[in-house]
């Protein structure tokens, strides 16, 4: 039955003061909610209801840090209802990731990423809590462990391919950049899957580009709800297609591993059978907190197909791009540094000799090895910009954060703050020497100057994989070759922009010409 409108009531909504008086009593009812809150930290003036939704195109690693320069080391930004705030200064980040780390423990997901990962099966975006803390159990135990020695076995026959390949270019500019992207790709391919098989490789690649694209598609719905029925770009069939697609991918893998039957203890064990292990089909995942050893996590967590899925993404998105745009950016800032890599080359002919490559046993022997890579993650952190969630309202150096507010953690901009780093946007990697400045600092999460890998309860489980493919391919990379530009081009000449995304890559591929500088054979 309809239901009249007083004709009083309708002359009354056409009235533009009263519309007026209602967004007036909005923004007082707004007030009195947030009074004895403390304020918002400062930044641009939001428009009313879009907020400074105009300046989306900024939201990056260099956009949040010129922001920074004008606003300060913690900025406020209203994207619809959704409150933003940018960390751009160690001492911020201390606060965010270590004083009150607890209540920043959450992840944001967009409409797009809970779809995507199944509501937040996976470890990446699961809310802090028992359950995302088995799920990380599960990784650094398990999947990301040492004492996975397939993984690593991996990682060396990779490297070993990417050196031939390199070896068999005969003395022609290589795309390097590419050929980077490929070793990574097959080390977490085989990794998850036990296998490199190309054709399964490039459906996978297919469908984690599709997913890659939707991860960063901008959706009305994710800043202001009321309007989420609008989907002009067809974002949702894209979803329940791309989702679709990886179903039918990894749901014939899963049955493929549960046919052969192998155990997590055998030797060529994948992620996939470690995973199965866990498996209760047609049974939610146990939130249960897990006991301290595995033992304690076989015998509490549960996990569904669901959680396979969306774990397979976390890895094959954190394990891929991530490291291959490090190795990448390492080689491109010697390449742009000439000085650094000879001084690199020599300390590997002084350790190693000219007779064989680089081996995992010399890594620890190479003090400037471990300089470059440290100054490469620095300058390139894997991940630019770190995202964070409030659990509940907190006050940040006397500024009001509310419970559900998105936290940008610039880990690009404080690695390059003037204020922590001398020559901060050079490349200098004997800062990092006994006698440098930086000396001292590490990159697992407690120098807050130097935060590539994260810190607290959301610091990368992969940290020690991931190393160790950069310094392994890097010093390979160094000691097999002598590199020049294409083309007569000079070191200053080199492009050295990025591009935003998940990570920061190089703006465009690095070519570059190899000329085989040991006494061994390379192929």
């Amino acid at each position: 039955m309809a239901v009249a409108v007083p004709k009083i009531a309708m002359e009354w909504l056409q009235d533009p003061l009263s519309w007026a008086l209602l967004a007036l009593v909005a923004f007082v009812l707004l007030q009195l909610r947030r009074r004895g809150k403390g304020p918002l930290p400062p930044g641009p003036k939001p428009l009313p209801i879009i907020g400074n939704m105009t300046m989306m195109d900024q939201l990056t690693h260099r956009g949040l840090a010129a922001l920074a320069e004008q606003y300060g080391g913690l900025l406020h930004l209203r994207l619809g209802r959704l409150h933003a705030f940018a960390v751009s200064t160690p001492e911020y980040a201390r606060e965010v990731l270590q004083v009150q780390d607890g209540a920043f423990s959450n992840r944001p997901a967009t409409i797009a990423i809970a779809y995507l990962t199944y509501d937040r099966a996976d470890m990446a975006f699961a809310h802090y809590g028992p359950f995302w803390r088995q799920m990380r159990k599960l990784c650094v135990m398990k999947l990301f462990s040492r004492r996975r020695a397939e993984t690593w076995v991996a990682v060396r026959d990779e490297a070993a391919a990417l050196v031939r390949a390199v070896a068999s270019s005969g003395g022609e500019a290589v795309n390097l950049g590419e050929l980077i992207f490929n070793l990574t790709k097959n080390v977490i391919f085989r990794a998850a899957f036990g296998t490199r098989d190309g054709g399964g490789q490039d459906e996978f690649i297919a469908i984690l580009q599709e997913f890659s694209k939707l991860f960063g598609a901008f959706n009305i719905g994710d800043f202001i709800p009321w309007l989420s029925w609008m989907d002009p770009q067809g974002i949702n069939r894209r979803l329940r297609a791309a989702r679709a697609a990886l179903d039918r991918f990894i749901d014939k893998i899963i049955d493929e591993h549960m046919k052969r039957g192998k155990s997590p203890d055998d030797a060529d064990a994948d992620m996939v059978d470690d995973m199965l292990a866990f498996l209760a089909e047609a049974k939610p995942a146990n939130k249960s907190a897990a006991g301290g050893d595995v033992d304690d996590l076989q015998s509490t967590l549960r996990l569904t197909r669901d959680n396979i899925k969306a774990i397979i993404m976390d890895v094959m998105f954190g394990g891929t791009e991530t490291v291959a745009s490090a190795i990448e950016w390492a080689m491109a800032e010697m390449m742009h540094s000439p000085d650094d890599l000879r001084r690199l080359q020599q300390e590997l002919a002084d350790v190693v000799g000219y007779d064989r490559n680089v081996s995992e046993s010399d890594l620890d022997k190479l003090p400037f090895l471990r300089c470059v890579i440290k100054e490469t993650l620095r300058l390139h952190p894997p991940i630019p910009l770190l995202l964070h969630e409030t659990a509940e309202d907190c006050v940040v150096g006397g500024y009001s954060v509310p419970k559900g507010s998105r936290v940008m953690i610039n880990v690009w901009a404080i690695g390059r703050d003037r204020g922590s780093w001398k020559d901060a946007d050079v490349f200098r990697p004997s800062r990092f020497a006994p006698e440098g400045e930086a000396a001292g600092l590490d990159f697992k999460g407690g120098c807050f100057e130097f935060l590539p890998f994260g810190s607290g309860r959301r610091s990368c489980p992969g940290m020690a994989l991931g190393l160790y493919a950069l310094e392994l391919a890097v010093a390979q990379l160094a000691h097999g070759f002598s590199w020049s530009l294409p083309d007569g081009m000079k070191p200053s000449e080199l492009d050295m922009g990025d591009i935003f995304g998940l990570t920061a890559p190089r703006a465009t591929r690095l070519y570059a010409v190899p000329t085989p500088r040991l006494n061994c054979p390379l192929y």
